[in-house]
């Protein structure tokens, strides 16, 4: 077990690094895979030290205006921060717990291993809780044997897991996926040539 501390020493978290079977280390995580959740979840992941400080602004103005917290601005370290260590309670207090777990995280490990902690620990729909998992339910596959369009579906799915899952609904899950693809091409993340490949897979 690792332990997470601030800087006055105390501790913020634990981390077991104990690997079972559906773990997957960073190696083994396709490009298309990581560069479609960052894109989806959090396209400056690799630029900040954890907290999006201009989407948390944004966020509080939307939030002042309904007197609610209607939008998070949760970074993928923050999301990894409340998967982990944290309740899904939508409160103040839990997302203030929530950025001082993440820059707790940022120090300690680096962006690939937080990645690769946060894609063992997404729920992917239909019981699959891990990347692994997923591939190798929805597509009877290691996640490194994936095709690029099979990478980019599965990292639409957690958005809506029930409403995504290919195994129920391959015409929402598609057009998910192509909705991801619209937004790699955006960032720059695959060209258009790339991405008529992708799509003409079905």
């Amino acid at each position: 077990t690792t332990l997470v501390y601030d800087t006055n020493g105390n501790e913020l978290c634990k981390i077991k690094s104990s690997k079972d079977m559906y773990y997957v280390d960073f190696s083994d995580i396709p490009l298309t895979l990581d560069n479609a959740f960052v894109v989806m979840e959090d396209r400056d992941f690799y630029n900040h030290d954890g907290i999006d400080y201009k989407a948390i602004v944004r966020a509080a103005i939307v939030n002042q205006k309904s007197n609610e917290i209607a939008q998070g601005a949760s970074t993928i370290t923050q999301q990894l921060a409340r998967n982990i260590f944290l309740t899904q309670e939508v409160t103040w207090q839990r997302k203030i717990e929530e950025i001082f777990i993440a820059w707790g995280l940022e120090k300690k490990y680096s962006k690939e291993q937080i990645l690769e902690f946060y894609l063992n620990n997404i729920y992917f729909g239909n019981g699959y809780y891990t990347v692994k998992e997923a591939s190798q339910g929805y597509f009877d596959k290691e996640p490194k044997e994936m095709t690029d369009g099979e990478a980019i579906m599965l990292a639409g799915i957690p958005n809506a897991p029930s409403v995504y899952n290919p195994k129920v609904n391959l015409k929402l899950a598609k057009q998910r996926r192509n909705q991801v693809i619209k937004k790699m091409i955006k960032y720059k993340k695959l060209t258009q040539e790339e991405a008529n490949k992708i799509i003409a897979e079905n």
